[in-house]
């Protein structure tokens, strides 16, 4: 019998607005509070509210026991949730209170401060674990990075603070010959390793229904004839991906909804496979070997690296300069401060900025409400130049 470990990534940014030159200094209104009010409402219609009702069935259905979930909700949607669509955070905690669902640790604005600043990380893990206590009375013991990005340090800082598995890529770079569907451990740490089987999870969340796709339709049937064709000895499947598949990037005119619910009645009808949480995989599985990580890895791309964020001197001269002003927040008690420094940090800021225009292009698209990369970046930098004048006013 297979033990499919479901995680689903919950996020979204808070997007600013066209920040012209001639703003800096004038106004400190940095979001566009109309779009991301329209956004995160058109994604609770389409995916959060039913996908969740759809999973509290199953739960309900089948109990825990057989059917459980995880997921990783980042400091940034859930201000979203709380300003926006309330409703929509009362349908997660109404999920987690099933004892069906697992959340799991992360960075609270969804940054890439785990490869700049293990201060700032360590204190917006920290945050994240506050915001998760006060809103689910949940207490996190598994850790995921921003975008799944993993190296041996990293596994260190995670270690310190308490969990005791981080989710990470199973690239082919990574793994060579070994196979993703097996736990692993951290040859620095001692942190588990739950990888992530990228084949299966991105036949569900890109290929569902790109008609070119040799396999489409993907039906429920034939996807559990895959997992069940497996080596016997590959008893874990770990399926992580966006939660935004059902019903936003996967149209629910596409029949996402309705396959999912009916491959996973297959698989327990059937008697072929349990659903279990990073928490079970821990109890129920035992490593079979270590990984050194010694360059950081990540989910994004064909390339599995950092090249969605940093892999043009726009993106690496906007981080650059946005860390460079971490010491003058540190000496802030300003509310407003922090929380724009938070928001400024999320990771989508980069990934606008990107300039990749091949395989994966079409993927930098999607959400972004930019016409070009240097629009991003002249925003961006536009945003934190007055950011920037804002620290130095309130330190003279």
């Amino acid at each position: 019998m297979k033990h499919i470990c479901l995680y689903f990534q919950v996020h979204q940014p808070f997007r600013l607005r066209i920040y012209r030159f001639f703003d800096i200094g004038v106004s400190h209104e940095y979001y566009h509070d109309i779009n991301n009010r329209a956004l995160i409402q058109r994604i609770a219609r389409k995916c959060y509210l039913p996908m969740n009702a759809l999973l509290n069935r199953l739960i309900d259905k089948w109990g825990p026991e057989r059917f459980s979930v995880s997921f990783a909700i980042s400091g940034m949607a859930l201000e979203q949730m709380q300003l926006y669509v309330p409703e929509v955070l009362e349908s997660f905690q109404a999920l987690y209170a099933t004892g069906g669902v697992e959340l799991i640790g992360e960075t609270y604005a969804h940054s890439l401060a785990s490869l700049k600043s293990r201060v700032e990380f360590e204190a917006q893990v920290k945050e994240h674990r506050q915001a998760l206590k006060k809103l689910f009375s949940a207490e996190p013991v598994v850790f995921r990075n921003t975008e799944l990005i993993y190296y041996d340090e990293v596994a260190q800082w995670v270690s310190k603070l308490g969990f005791s598995a981080m989710l990470a890529e199973g690239a082919d770079t990574l793994l060579g010959w070994r196979s993703p569907n097996f736990l692993y451990h951290s040859e620095k740490a001692p942190l588990k390793l739950l990888l992530r089987n990228y084949r299966f999870s991105d036949d569900i969340a890109f290929r569902f229904s790109n008609r070119d796709w040799s396999e489409w339709p993907l039906t429920a049937e034939k996807y559990a004839q895959w997992l069940e064709e497996l080596p016997e000895d590959q008893t874990l499947v770990n399926l992580f991906m966006d939660y935004e598949t059902f019903g936003e990037h996967q149209w629910a005119e596409t029949g996402i909804f309705e396959f999912f619910e009916h491959w996973v009645e297959l698989m327990l009808g059937q008697k072929r496979a349990i659903f279990i949480t990073p928490s079970q995989v821990l109890r129920k599985h035992t490593s079979v070997s270590s990984i050194a990580v010694p360059v950081p890895l990540s989910w994004a791309d064909s390339e599995r690296d950092l090249t969605a964020w940093l892999g043009n001197e726009l993106q690496v001269d906007a981080f650059d300069t946005l860390y460079d002003l971490e010491a003058q927040v540190r000496d802030h008690e300003d509310p407003g401060i922090r929380r724009d420094w938070l928001r400024l940090q999320t990771s989508d800021h980069f990934y606008y900025m990107c300039t990749k225009f091949f395989s994966d292009g079409d993927v930098h698209k999607y959400f972004n409400p930019y016409h070009s990369p240097y629009e991003a970046y002249v925003t961006y930098m536009n945003v934190l130049s007055d950011f920037r004048e804002r620290l130095t006013l309130s330190l003279e």
